[in-house]
C-alpha cells in the first residue's frame, strides 16, 4: 500500500493512515490538542525503558547519537509501516547509550518506531525542543514571559514524553535572549528536569551549547562558565562541534565528578567539526575517549544521505565498525529471559510468520526490529564463510535472517560470535530452539559461552549432528532434536540444558559439514536445489532464521478469543473499480475487565468471506487470510482495503504474539467481523 499525505491539508483530528508528526507552535502545546488527534493512540511506544533495563545511565563515557536524517519524519513517520525496503535504519544499538530524534520543528516527537527498537536494545530516546531565528525568538518571549508560563510549558513537555513513552528532551535554545529572560529560562530547564525525573524513571534533559547565561547566542564548544549554570540544573550538555583538542580536558575539569554528562559534539557531515567527520569521525572519538568524557554524534545518516559506496548496508557496517574500534562495545543487551530474535532490521522485501511468507511487498517499520546481532565485519573478506543479514533471502519470521555462505573443507568449521549478553540463569533448565534452512550438507549449530560466579568458563555446542572431530573443542556437546517447520525447507532445532548459577555471556554460530551423508530430513528440505552444492563440493550455504532461549517453565499464555473486546470505528465505504468497495476502518481491541496481559505486538489479517462461504463454512481459514500488517499498540487502521463484490462480510483477525516469538493460532485469535455495506 503506497502512502501519501499533504501536510498543508493535514487535519490531525480526521481519520487517515497513522503518522508521526511534530508540534510546531506553543499554542498547540498549551492547548494539549495533540491528545485529541486521531493519530495519538498509534504514536504511543509499546516498549518501556524500564522493560529494557535501562533506567540509569552507566558511570563511564557514553555515546549519544542525534538522528537528524533528511529533516526527520521521512519513511519513519508511517507508524504502521511504509513501503520503502531501502529506508534508513540503525542496527548498531550496542554502541549507543542515548538516541535523540531531531528536526527543526519547535517540538520533535520521536516516532514510536525509534523508541520501541531503542528501548528493546536498552537505549534511551529523547525528543527535541528547539527555538531558532526570529520565530524562535518570538516564541521565547511567550515561553519566558513569567515563571508560571515556563512551568506550564515544561509540564506539558513532560506530559508528552510520559504519555508517548520516550525518555526526555534535548533543549536547543538557539536564539539571542535578553539578560532579564535568563532567570525564567533557568526555571524552564530546572522545572522540566524535575518534572521529567518524577514522572519518567531514568529520564534525561540535556542542554545544547547555544545561548549563554548572559543571553548571547555564542557557541562555546565546551563546558565553561558561560553555560555551566544550565548544565548544573539538568542531566548533561551537548557541546557544539567546533572544539579543539584540549576542550574535552577543559570540560572534564569544569564538570568534576559529572564529566560523563559532558557530550562533546561531532558532526558526521564534517561541518567545522574536529577531525573532519565522515570517515574520520573516529579521529574525534579517539580524542574524546582519551579525556574520559562522553560523545554526541550528530547526523550519522550522512552514510545514507550521501549514498556511500558500495551500498547502504555495507557502508553502514563499515562506518559503525570504525566507531566500535574507537569506542568499544558499550553495552551488552538486556539480560532477561526469554531471549528472542528474528534478526529483522525493520525493513525488507517480504514478511514471514513461522516460516510461511505472508507478504512479498517491500516494507519498512523500525518497530519490527528484532534484537540485532553484534557482528564483526572487519575481517569478513578473509574468511571462508561470508556472514551477512540478507533481507532478500527467505526468512523464518519477519523480514530478516543471518545468511552464511562460502566454502568449507571436510572437517574444518567456521565459528562467529553473534550476540553478547549477561543472562543470569536460575536453577530452572533453559530451553532453546532455532530455525535453519540450508543446503544438503551444510550444518549450522550454536555455541553458548557461559561464565560461573567463580569465573569458570564453559563452552557448550548445541547440534543435531554427530561431530566427533570437533567435540573435544567444547566443554560439552548437547544434542538437539530436529523437526520440520510448518513451512517447507525450515528445520527447527530444540534442546534443554541446566546451567544453574552460570551467566550466559555469548552466543556463536558454528558452520560445519555433516559427518554423515545428508540425512533424510535435510534431503527433503533442500529448498535451494542441488545446483549450488554440485557447483562446488566444498560449497556451504545456511540461513539462521530465529533464536529463542527461555526457562523451561515459560509458556506463552494466550487469552482465549472470547476474553477480548474487539471493535471497529471510523467505518467508511467508498465505491471501487468493477463494483468492488473500498473500506477504511479503525480496529481496536482490549482485554475484558480483570485480565492483565502484555504482548509485544499483533499480526493483523483479514478474511473476505463470500456468500458461498456462508453456505459452506468448510472453507479453511489458512487458505483465505490476507496479511494486513503489524500493530505495536491495541489498534490498527485499515485503509483502502478493496472488497470484491462477492464478499458478504470481513473477518479481521488479531493474532497475538508472545515475547518468546510464539504466535497464537489464527483459529483461536480474537477477531472483529464486519458486514459489507449493501449497495
Amino acid at each position: 500500500m503506497s502512502h501519501s499525505i499533504s501536510m498543508s491539508e493535514f487535519d490531525p483530528k480526521k481519520p487517515s493512515v497513522p503518522i508521526s508528526y511534530p508540534i510546531k507552535t506553543l499554542k498547540e502545546l498549551k492547548s494539549r490538542s495533540y491528545f485529541e488527534s486521531f493519530h495519538y493512540p498509534f504514536n504511543k511506544a509499546s516498549v518501556s525503558n524500564i522493560q529494557s533495563g535501562s533506567s540509569a545511565l552507566p558511570n563511564r563515557g557514553r555515546l549519544l547519537v542525534c538522528h537528524d536524517m533528511a529533516g526527520g519524519y521521512s519513511d519513519d513517520k508511517w507508524v504502521q509501516g511504509g513501503t520503502n525496503a531501502d529506508a534508513y535504519a540503525i542496527w548498531h544499538w550496542h554502541l549507543i547509550d542515548v538516541f535523540v530524534y531531531f528536526s527543526h520543528n519547535l517540538i520533535t516527537l520521536p516516532p514510536p518506531c525509534w523508541t520501541n527498537t531503542a528501548h528493546r536494545h536498552g537505549v534511551k530516546v529523547l525528543g527535541t525542543f528547539i527555538t531558532e531565528g526570529d520565530v524562535g525568538r518570538a516564541m521565547c518571549n511567550e515561553l519566558l514571559s513569567t515563571k508560571e508560563s515556563t512551568q506550564m510549558y515544561a509540564e506539558h513537555l513532560a506530559e508528552l514524553a510520559f504519555n508517548l513513552g520516550f525518555d526526555g528532551w534535548l533543549m536547543n535554545m538557539e536564539v539571542k535572549l535578553d539578560p532579564g529572560q535568563i532567570s525564567n529560562l533557568k526555571e524552564f530547564v530546572n522545572h522540566l528536569t524535575l518534572t521529567m525525573h518524577s514522572s519518567v524513571p531514568g529520564s534525561l534533559v540535556i542542554w545544547y551549547d547555544s545561548v549563554t547565561i548572559q543571553g548571547d547566542l555564542w557557541w562555546q564548544n565546551q563546558l565553561n562558565e558561560h553555560n555551566k549554570p544550565f548544565f548544573d540544573i539538568c542531566d548533561g550538555i551537548f557541546t557544539n562541534y567546533s572544539w579543539e583538542e584540549d576542550y574535552p580536558t577543559r570540560s572534564a575539569a569544569v564538570a568534576g565528578d559529572r564529566k560523563f554528562d559532558v557530550y562533546m559534539g561531532i558532526d558526521v557531515f564534517g561541518r567545522n567539526t574536529y577531525g573532519g567527520g565522515q570517515w574520520n569521525t573516529n579521529v574525534a572519538l579517539n580524542a574524546i575517549r582519551k579525556d574520559d568524557v562522553s560523545a554526541a554524534i550528530f547526523a550519522p545518516g550522512w552514510v545514507y544521505e550521501s549514498k556511500q559506496a558500495p551500498d547502504f548496508e555495507t557502508a553502514q557496517n563499515r562506518w559503525w565498525g570504525l566507531v566500535e574500534k574507537s569506542w568499544g562495545i558499550l553495552r551488552k543487551y538486556p539480560g532477561a529471559l526469554p531471549f528472542y530474535t528474528n534478526f529483522d532490521q525493520g525493513r525488507g522485501y517480504h514478511i514471514s510468520v513461522d516460516g510461511d511468507k505472508v507478504s512479498d511487498a517491500t516494507w519498512c517499520n523500525i518497530s519490527s526490529q528484532g534484537i540485532q546481532p553484534i557482528l564483526d565485519f572487519a575481517d569478513s573478506t578473509t574468511n571462508s564463510i561470508q556472514l551477512l543479514v540478507d533481507l532478500k533471502e527467505e526468512s523464518y519470521s519477519g523480514g530478516g535472517n543471518i545468511t552464511f555462505k562460502g566454502s568449507l573443507e571436510g572437517d574444518t568449521y567456521f565459528k562467529r560470535r553473534i550476540f553478547q549478553g549477561d543472562f543470569i540463569l536460575s536453577e530452572l533448565p533453559i530451553h532453546f530452539n532455532y530455525s535453519v534452512k540450508s543446503d544438503s550438507n551444510s550444518s549450522l549449530g550454536l555455541v553458548l559461552e557461559f561464565t560461573s560466579t567463580i569465573n569458570e568458563r564453559m563452552s557448550i555446542l548445541l547440534t543435531s549432528q554427530g561431530m566427533n572431530h570437533l567435540s573435544s573443542r567444547f566443554s560439552k556437546v548437547v544434542p538437539t532434536s530436529e523437526h520440520k517447520g510448518n513451512a517447507p525447507g525450515w528445520v527447527i532445532h530444540e534442546g534443554t540444558i541446566e546451567m544453574n548459577g552460570y551467566i550466559l555471556t555469548e552466543i556463536h554460530a558454528l558452520c560445519y559439514r555433516s559427518d554423515a551423508p545428508s540425512n533424510e530430513l535435510r534431503l527433503k528440505a533442500r529448498p535451494y536445489g542441488s545446483d549450488r552444492t554440485l557447483a562446488s563440493p566444498t560449497g556451504y550455504f545456511a540461513v539462521l532464521g530465529h533464536i529463542t532461549i527461555k526457562t523451561s517453565d515459560y509458556k506463552p499464555d494466550f487469552p482465549v478469543s472470547t476474553s477480548w473486546l474487539v471493535a471497529g470505528d471510523y467505518i467508511n465505504w467508498k465505491s471501487g473499480p468493477q463494483d468492488s468497495k473500498i473500506l477504511d476502518v479503525k480496529i481496536s481491541w482490549k482485554l475484558k475487565e480483570g485480565k492483565n496481559f502484555a504482548f509485544p505486538h499483533y499480526n493483523v489479517y483479514v478474511v473476505k468471506l463470500s456468500k458461498q462461504a456462508d453456505i459452506n463454512p468448510s472453507t479453511t481459514l489458512e487458505h483465505v487470510q490476507e496479511y494486513l500488517g503489524v500493530a505495536q499498540v491495541n489498534c490498527f487502521y485499515v485503509s483502502d482495503l478493496e472488497v470484491p463484490p462477492s464478499t458478504s462480510s470481513l473477518k479481521f483477525i488479531i493474532q497475538v504474539c508472545s515475547f518468546d516469538g510464539t504466535n497464537q493460532n489464527l483459529s483461536e485469535s480474537p477477531y472483529y467481523q464486519l458486514e459489507v455495506e449493501a449497495p
